[in-house]
């Protein structure tokens, strides 16, 4: 009975701290993964982001990231928002809309461990969004939260795929969800037919190194390669369009969750305002933002390079 206790407890938290969804996989090696993993790195479709090297051993082993760890849990939280930004702004993608969702969602993760330990006692447990050596979106699968479509993102079957994925490894015993078996996305390749940068291949495989959010967030180069001209499509910040584009985020609902409430800046701000923001202003207005990952250089050398 105390594996099911300890998933009742764990799915109650979840919905009491504003998940949207929340699975259960046993800790264990991803061995498929780890092989398209490590094919993925081997093709360079990394491009310069280097740290994706690093710890391979634990990305694709819980129990060597946490020792100790006999479940994985997986949570989503919707950012799909409201508001649009005005016709004539750069465009940002719409998960950097309000605060930072990596200290957003940590701050989550801390509680719900906390909350773990008061019902159930001295357990321990390690939380991390996007920012560790977690296959977040394989433990999604894994648990039954959905598939990973040809765009490379998680899509749920109800909502889309607007969701942040988080995940906490603790040394739990649950009852595991069934994975999630089924790809809904039959013979569509409306994200792969759209992506300008011809970043989306075949078999789910997606070109990291040619990606629109890898240029204008993760290139740290003060120029980006003048073969990109003119496919950033007004993206300054990230890119939506293999999301956009996507049948099933017509299902998409806007999310309740305050801080990630847009900033007006990024609703309202022109091109020509942009390009006049000081970096004493930007500082100022986007300090819990996302958008102080590539900085004011960076995202003024975006800018540039989609407006001229």
């Amino acid at each position: 009975m105390y594996k099911e206790s300890n998933t009742h407890i764990i799915k109650s938290i979840a919905k009491q701290l504003g998940f949207d969804y929340c699975g259960i996989a046993k800790a264990e090696a991803l061995t498929a993964d780890a092989n398209r993993l490590e094919k993925w790195l081997q093709q360079g479709m990394h491009g310069n982001m280097q740290y994706m090297e690093n710890y391979f051993d634990l990305r694709i082993d819980p129990t060597k990231l946490f020792p100790g760890a006999r479940s994985v849990i997986t949570l989503l939280q919707n950012y799909y928002p409201e508001q649009e930004q005005r016709v004539d702004s750069p465009k940002i993608s719409k998960y950097a809309y309000g605060n930072d969702y990596h200290e957003v969602i940590r701050r989550k993760l801390k509680t719900f461990l906390q909350f773990l330990q008061e019902k159930i006692g001295n357990i321990q447990g390690r939380g991390f969004v996007d920012s560790a050596p977690v296959l977040e979106r394989s433990w999604a699968v894994k648990s039954g939260l959905g598939w990973v479509g040809k765009n490379g993102n998680l899509i749920t079957k109800s909502n889309g795929s607007f969701f942040f994925i988080a995940t906490l490894i603790c040394d739990l015993d649950c009852v595991y969800d069934d994975a999630f078996a089924k790809d809904f996305c039959g013979a569509c390749n409306r994200c792969v037919d759209a992506c300008p940068t011809d970043a989306l291949l075949p078999n789910k495989i997606v070109d990291g190194s040619k990606c629109i959010a890898y240029f204008t967030i993760e290139l740290k180069d003060e120029i980006i390669p003048s073969e990109m001209k003119g496919k950033f499509k007004n993206w300054m910040f990230g890119c939506d369009i293999c999301q956009d584009v996507c049948p099933w985020n017509s299902f998409s609902q806007p999310h309740t969750e305050l801080e990630f409430t847009p900033l007006s800046e990024i609703l309202n701000l022109s091109t020509i305002e942009w390009e006049q923001l000081t970096e004493e202003a930007f500082k100022k207005i986007f300090g819990k933002s996302a958008l102080k990952r590539p900085g004011y250089k960076r995202l003024k050398r975006n800018l540039k390079f989609i407006t001229t």
